[in-house]
């Protein structure tokens, strides 16, 4: 309705009257009291609405794209619903948190089994599980893939989801077929970030090599921030064929982008690179002592050493620790003489204390960088040893780093052996890196543990944390051996008061969420 439509200018009146206040409006006008004013706007804003001509109909959008992936069995359907509506536990007074499981915190398991079974989102909890993953940055990955393609196309339509535009996986039924090479270059010359980023993924799973010859194909008019992600993907499969292409990523005008071809290279101990940061490494390094490298130099700054050394740190031993960090672990048995790492890595350096961890955080470095689990092990240390007696380092996140590179037994079972020597207290971040669910030794050491602190009149809430990660991580299988531990008990003398009601309410919840872990699991298996 225009100006001069009729109208307009009653309108305007109100409009004024309620800026104002109907007290102080002069003239009186159509609306004499506050009701007066609210009937009246009602009855114009009936007028107005009527009055407005029907728009031309937009184009109706494409269907969106087949999923050919089963959803899941109906209770499962009913559980996801019930984890997306985030209904948790209610919490008592002082912050407890009651026995009732928090459904939250289930939300990522159930995403990761209903991706293992290759399911597809229920159509109808597509929006709920994109709204779930815009909150929940953790959730995305899983929760896109879990959308598909009705995620893709609903994200299109949706500014509160265009996340996924960049961070999804697409969906196997976009993805042309990847011996169809037509297919393949108009998807990447046209498509969206996520699209390209899934068939970069696809193309790489199906040809290794024929990953970096797309990424040449656009990689100069690429942004740098895309460069870097498309990089990061050829982590997965790096072999000696990348090689080329990463050499020439050496000279690319993003420094982050630089770093990461270096990085990945120095993963590759047969490379160019490997070879001439071993050679400055072992020219630094020996049985004779340590001397570090006196200039970072043009060469060194291209292989991708930062000159410039964190605050607190010296120029000399920070260039030190990078060349021994990319030099390939497996130059230094000739350079000691044949020694293996736990016998290399026990060596006294001559230089003093500082060196021999400047050295030992380097090499945990290239322990984990390579993935090579016999120098991890020498690094390590016996799990029961103190760890500021460690022989790599004392640090917790380094050695949950290292056990990475370990198998998944031989992983669980040095946690076990830490937890049982050194307690809950300081195996937060070694639990982390433990496979799920944690069965056998490492389940029963955590009960314990848990079952000692409480003997021990321990503050309840200085264990929450371990408690929570044991909700999630624990062997459901665990639950029954769990229920003699759920009894309330008086509180042990110079225990913090009310611990034993607390304790007793923990394990109530840890047994609740471990018997529906078990039964949401039982519920995503196929019919």
């Amino acid at each position: 309705m225009g100006k001069g439509d009729e109208g307009y200018g009653e309108w305007e009146e109100l409009v004024g009257a309620a800026l104002l206040g109907t007290g102080r409006r002069r003239g009186g006008g159509p609306a004499g009291s506050p009701e007066a004013l609210l009937d009246a706007a009602a009855v114009h804003t009936v007028r107005r609405r009527a009055g407005l001509r029907p728009a031309e109909a937009g184009p109706r959008p494409q269907p969106a794209p087949r999923d050919p992936r089963p959803a899941p069995p109906e209770a499962a359907r009913r559980r996801l619903a019930q984890l997306l509506a985030g209904r948790t536990g209610a919490v008592n007074g002082g912050g407890r948190r009651g026995t009732a499981p928090d459904l939250t915190e289930l939300l990522p398991q159930w995403l990761a089994a209903a991706g293992r079974h290759g399911y597809r989102a229920p159509a109808a909890l597509v929006p709920a599980l994109l709204d779930a993953a815009r909150a929940r940055t953790d959730l995305r990955p899983q929760a896109l893939s879990l959308a598909g393609t009705r995620g893709m196309w609903l994200a299109r339509m949706n500014p509160d989801w265009r996340f996924a535009l960049r961070g999804g996986v697409g969906g196997a039924g976009e993805l042309p077929d990847v011996a169809d090479r037509a297919g393949v270059e108009r998807l990447w010359q046209e498509g969206l970030f996520a699209e390209r980023v899934a068939l970069l993924g696809a193309v790489r799973a199906h040809e290794a090599a024929a990953a970096p010859r797309l990424l040449a194909t656009t990689w100069a008019t690429e942004r740098a921030e895309d460069r870097l992600m498309f990089l990061d993907s050829l982590r997965v499969g790096l072999s000696p064929g990348d090689e080329p292409f990463l050499e020439a990523a050496l000279g690319d005008r993003s420094r982050n982008v630089r770093a990461t071809a270096a990085e990945l290279l120095s993963a590759l101990p047969t490379s160019a690179l490997a070879g001439r940061m071993a050679e400055r490494a072992l020219a630094c390094v020996g049985p004779e002592g340590v001397t570090p490298p006196a200039e970072c130099d043009a060469e060194m700054l291209r292989d991708g050493v930062v000159k410039r050394p964190p605050a607190g740190r010296g120029e000399r031993a920070w260039w030190l620790g990078q060349l021994v960090e990319a030099a390939p672990l497996s130059c230094w048995r000739e350079r000691f003489g044949g020694l293996g790492p736990a016998e290399i890595v026990a060596l006294p350096v001559a230089e003093g204390e500082g060196w021999t961890e400047e050295l030992h955080a380097a090499w945990c470095r290239a322990a984990v960088r390579q993935r090579d689990a016999g120098w991890s092990r020498a690094l390590l240390g016996p799990a029961s040893a103190p760890p500021a007696a460690a022989p790599g380092t004392a640090s917790l996140a380094e050695r949950a780093k290292l056990l990475e590179t370990l198998p998944d037994g031989e992983r669980a079972q040095w946690v076990a052996q830490f937890v049982r020597a050194h307690g809950l207290s300081e195996a937060f971040q070694l639990l982390g890196v433990c496979v799920v669910p944690w069965a056998g030794a490492l389940g029963r050491a955590v009960v314990d543990a848990l079952d000692t602190a409480r003997d021990a009149g321990s503050y309840p809430w200085s264990f929450s944390g371990v408690m929570g990660l044991a909700e999630r991580c624990l062997d459901p299988a665990e639950a029954g051996r769990l229920e003699a531990l759920t009894a309330a008990a008086e509180d042990p003398p110079d225990a913090a008061p009310g611990a034993a009601a607390y304790w007793a309410e923990a394990f109530q919840r840890l047994v609740a969420t471990l018997r529906l872990r078990e039964a949401m699991l039982s519920e995503l298996a196929p019919a």
